[in-house]
């Protein structure tokens, strides 16, 4: 079986909030994914499969939009279960996703009881299978990503605020940019296997590192300061239900581990604030906080996260050719 190649998450030009997200939520898979929002073209699908390659082993399944809920979440063999005493079990998505990466396209555009489905097992790390009595379970851990274009219609509230972290892509890449990221794109169409051998050093620092945050996250607290601070922000956000401050939570640990803290600071709280709230909040926070107040997740994302000496790690000079040119334990590798 071929091997397909990924483009390399650490040769994306620019999105640093929106690969910052997608690793904190591959370190702490509790966090409950990721929805991205914005249009067409602006590399939201390669930046999803991207994550998977940061996972090593672990698959990338998409989930057709056209799916039934068998496919999704698999079938019983009822007259095998009947001759059987015990249930014969087909797998659907859910369980090829296990320790990949689960990536919904248009998510927006999927049937609501669908959506339901893919979040329960998103969160629990389990699906079950019942029918007729008759019922099975298995292992559904799985980073999901989810993408959509706000112009093609919206998330019910309910289901928005249960995915974890909110990214929007709104921003058009200035003219330099652009012409890098087609630089990029043409070179790894052109020679696949040397463009990732070419960024394959960047891309195994980004795994040990995702590796190393999975490793200290379990040894991180969940404290009482840092839940008072995001209680009281979420209160300010006038943000419904209590998911938004168990997320930030989460996801300020994760950052922590990220950056290899042994505990969540400000830092962290501020990171990812606008992850957690964007999706949730009632209220817009005022555009320019003053000095004493903490930095917008834009400022403080994109300050942290550089595509030269930054937390990406030293990059590799482009060719010449191109210039024409449990908390959560690491997921046990499948036998």
């Amino acid at each position: 079986m071929t091997n397909i190649l990924h483009f390399p998450l650490s040769a994306v030009v620019g999105a640093d909030s929106l690969k910052l997200a997608l690793c904190l939520t591959a370190i702490d898979p509790k966090i409950g994914g990721v929805l991205i929002e914005g249009p067409r073209g602006m590399a939201k699908s390669t930046l999803a499969r991207g994550l998977a390659d940061v996972l090593a082993d672990g698959p990338f399944i998409t989930l057709p939009l056209g799916a039934t809920e068998e496919r999704l979440v698999g079938t019983l063999d009822l007259d095998a279960a009947l001759g059987e005493a015990k249930a014969q079990f087909s797998p659907g998505v859910l369980a090829k996703a296990d320790g990949g990466v689960l990536y919904v396209d248009e998510v927006n555009l999927l049937a609501d009881h669908l959506v339901d489905v893919l979040l329960d097992a998103a969160a629990s790390g389990i699906n079950r299978v019942e029918r007729d009595g008759i019922s099975h379970r298995h292992s559904a851990r799985f980073v999901l990503i989810g993408t959509m274009n706000p112009e093609e219609g919206e998330l019910r509230p309910q289901l928005l605020d249960r995915f974890g972290l909110n990214v929007a892509m709104d921003d058009q890449p200035q003219p330099v940019e652009r012409g890098e990221i087609i630089r990029r794109r043409l070179a790894f169409d052109n020679d696949p296997e040397g463009f990732c051998a070419l960024w394959e050093q960047a891309q195994e620092k980004l795994r040990q590192r995702c590796q190393l945050a999975r490793d200290r996250l379990q040894h991180i607290v969940l404290d009482d300061d840092s839940l008072a601070v995001i209680t009281e922000r979420c209160f300010a956000a006038g943000v419904d239900g209590l998911r938004a401050d168990l997320v930030w939570l989460r996801a300020a640990r994760a950052h922590a581990a990220w950056r290899a803290a042994d505990a969540i600071s400000t830092e962290d709280i501020n990171a990812v604030a606008e992850f957690a709230l964007r999706h949730r909040r009632r209220e817009q926070p005022p555009q320019r906080p003053s000095a004493d107040q903490p930095q917008p997740q834009s400022e403080a994302a994109g300050s942290s996260l550089s595509t030269g000496q930054g937390q990406w790690g030293e990059l590799p000079a482009q060719p010449q050719a191109m210039g024409h040119r449990r908390e959560v334990p690491s997921w046990p590798k499948k036998p």
